[in-house]
């Protein structure tokens, strides 16, 4: 082990250019298409769920909503399982062909997925997508890490950052287009031709790498990470729909925490561990990497929140909803590439607090929304600026993490980070889905509300529960002097409703409002460990193949 670590670190350091060249753009241009596969993949079949629900259903009765759940469980733990194999099998046979069986994995699976004759079916084609779209990502940022030098990093990795922020909101939009205008099998169609198009550019666009096959596998540490992981998010992505006190939400992630806090035990004992959690030594990984987590864990969760208020209280369809969040993509892309441009030429500690001072205004101010809230005049306006400091917080945080890595510890540095991406991504989402989601149940309008909305399009007058009944004759007298009219002329239940209607409107604005505050928070919580990020230039010895500065 010594001696290989000092033949890599004795090696003449490679030269770049300052400058993006041509042959850097063409790299860069593969690992964008597999980003834009995996990521848009993601949202665009959170908007399908719904639409599962019907047409795999049987005798007109739909699948219930928790099993097509599973459509994105299943992908999502997948990917827990997945990405932290990677950093060693990209050591074992290169980045070029793990990528382009990435690839080819996660385009087959997504034509089995649009052949899919059930949702079992489904379910266990995602789970194929997913072993592919896991590794796309650590590996696209090794790639593109070897390929820019850390001196160009900063501009390289906004590129990949498109995808990364433009997907979450991109990705309802062509959903929504997609089943409306053509079928459910075209959001898996899509990425067919995407995928062979990216299979064919990773043949000719990536350089062949040289393997490193002397590194033996750590089959003790996968059989305790890997399960440990996807056991853990299970239980995590399960608190919305069960509680934090369901033994489906206890047992798993309980079960999970045990089996990482052993691998994080065991990793130190063999010489090439699953994870190299040794490269938290390197400061600058660590703080960055701190700062990652909490960052996404407010990010993700709160875009969770406002395409869903667009839908669930403001009644926009899933395609206008997207639309509407686009302001805050158009934000990103304008600062994105300025800020990738001044991460190659300023400390990121002088870049990310100006965009995270962004952002938490941004949510701070979308506390106050409420079931009227203007559209152009606040709602649209904030995304926007919420979007101007996405633009320059994310990209800068994960170049700094990987800027003072040595070449051979990028692919392993690449897998720890987004291992903590998704852990974030996932603790974040089910933490605003489950304040949310109490907030919702503690106004009994709302309950009343949704009730009525699923009944919407029956020929039969909307039923109401005795407890329903009670408080609509407590709080809405004028409401229940023309229940008996439901019966003879079914179709007046949205006017007689109407000021039901309205007060669950008003609650549930306030219910999104007040998850927001979690959401703001977290952003202000992300400052202290931003704080901590160099403000001054590194230096010149620690750009380049050198050790990582250690914590003292």
């Amino acid at each position: 082990m010594q001696k290989e670590r000092e033949s890599v670190s004795n090696a003449a350091p490679i030269e770049y250019p300052d400058k993006i060249d041509g042959a850097v753009l063409k790299v860069a241009g593969v690992v964008v298409l597999g980003a834009i596969m995996s990521i848009l993949d993601i949202t665009v079949v959170n908007v399908a769920l719904p639409t599962f629900q019907r047409v795999f259903g049987h005798g007109g009765q739909p699948v219930a909503y928790s099993t097509v759940a599973w459509t994105v469980t299943a992908y999502t733990l997948a990917l827990a399982t997945v990405i932290p194999m990677t950093g060693w099998a990209a050591d074992r046979f290169g980045t070029k062909r793990l990528y382009m069986l990435a690839i080819g994995l996660f385009t087959i699976g997504s034509a089995l997925c649009a052949l899919s004759q059930s949702i079992g079916m489904l379910i266990g084609f995602r789970v194929l997508q997913g072993l592919g779209g896991g590794m796309l990502m650590p590996l696209g940022m090794t790639i593109m890490t070897h390929a820019a030098g850390p001196k160009r990093m900063g501009r390289l990795m906004a590129i990949l950052g498109v995808p990364m922020l433009l997907g979450p909101i991109l990705g309802p939009i062509l959903g929504g287009y997609l089943i409306e205008h053509a079928s459910w099998h075209w959001i898996f169609l899509i990425n067919l031709p995407i995928g062979v198009v990216a299979l064919i550019y990773s043949w000719f666009a990536l350089e062949n790498d040289k393997p490193t096959p002397s590194e033996s596998f750590d089959f003790v540490g996968m059989l305790m990470m890997s399960p440990g992981l996807a056991l853990f998010l299970y239980g995590v992505s399960s608190i919305p729909s069960d509680g934090m006190g369901s033994v489906k939400v206890i047992v798993p992630a309980i079960i999970g925490i045990v089996l990482i806090v052993a691998f994080v035990f065991h990793t130190f004992r063999p010489q090439h561990p699953l994870l190299d959690l040794r490269l938290f030594s390197n400061r600058l990984l660590s703080v960055s990497t701190v700062t990652m987590f909490l960052f996404v864990m407010a990010f993700f969760g709160g875009l969770l929140l406002v395409p869903t208020y667009f839908q669930q209280i403001r009644g926009e369809s899933t395609l206008d909803a997207g639309l509407l969040v686009a302001p805050q993509g158009i934000g990103a892309l304008l600062t994105m590439p300025i800020a990738g441009a001044l991460t190659d030429k300023l400390p990121v500690g002088r870049i990310v607090p100006v965009g995270l001072v962004l952002i938490i205004g941004g949510m701070f101010a979308m506390t106050q929304i409420n079931g009227e809230s203007s559209y152009w005049g606040y709602i649209i306006p904030v995304l926007f600026i919420m979007g101007l400091g996405m633009g320059a917080t994310m990209m800068p945080i994960m170049t700094s993490a990987l800027k003072t890595l040595r070449p051979h510890e990028i692919a392993r540095g690449s897998t720890l980070i987004n291992i903590v991406q998704q852990v974030g991504s996932s603790v974040g989402v089910a933490v605003m889905s489950t304040v949310l989601t109490n907030h919702l149940k503690s106004s009994p309008s709302v309950g009343i509300a949704q009730s009525l909305a699923e009944q919407q399009g029956t020929k039969h007058a909307p039923t109401l529960t005795h407890d329903q009944l009670t408080y609509i004759s407590q709080h809405f007298p004028s409401i229940t002097s023309q229940l008996p009219e439901l019966a003879a002329h079914p179709t007046k239940a949205a006017q007689i409703f109407a000021p039901l209607f309205h007060d669950a409107q008003v609650a549930g604005g306030h219910a999104f409002g007040n998850t927001f505050w979690v959401a703001a928070i977290l952003c202000l919580l992300t400052i202290v460990p931003a704080l901590l990020l160099p403000r001054k230039p590194l230096p010149e010895s620690s750009k380049e193949d050198v050790a990582p500065v250690m914590i003292h």
